[in-house]
């Protein structure tokens, strides 16, 4: 899930300097919420190793 975060971040990056300001808002976007549920499944796996 991390590598799809950064995948659509360079996109992001790509899209922005070519002047795709609605595509690369959306890549940006969808990075953020990639991120976010790789880190929130993170812990989670964390804190389950930690309780066995």
């Amino acid at each position: 899930m991390l590598h799809y975060a950064v995948i659509f971040f360079i996109v992001a990056i790509i899209a922005a300097v070519l002047g795709f300001g609605v595509i690369a808002g959306t890549a940006a976007w969808i990075a953020k919420v990639l991120f976010v549920v790789f880190l929130i499944l993170a812990v989670l796996s964390f804190l389950r190793r930690k309780a066995v």
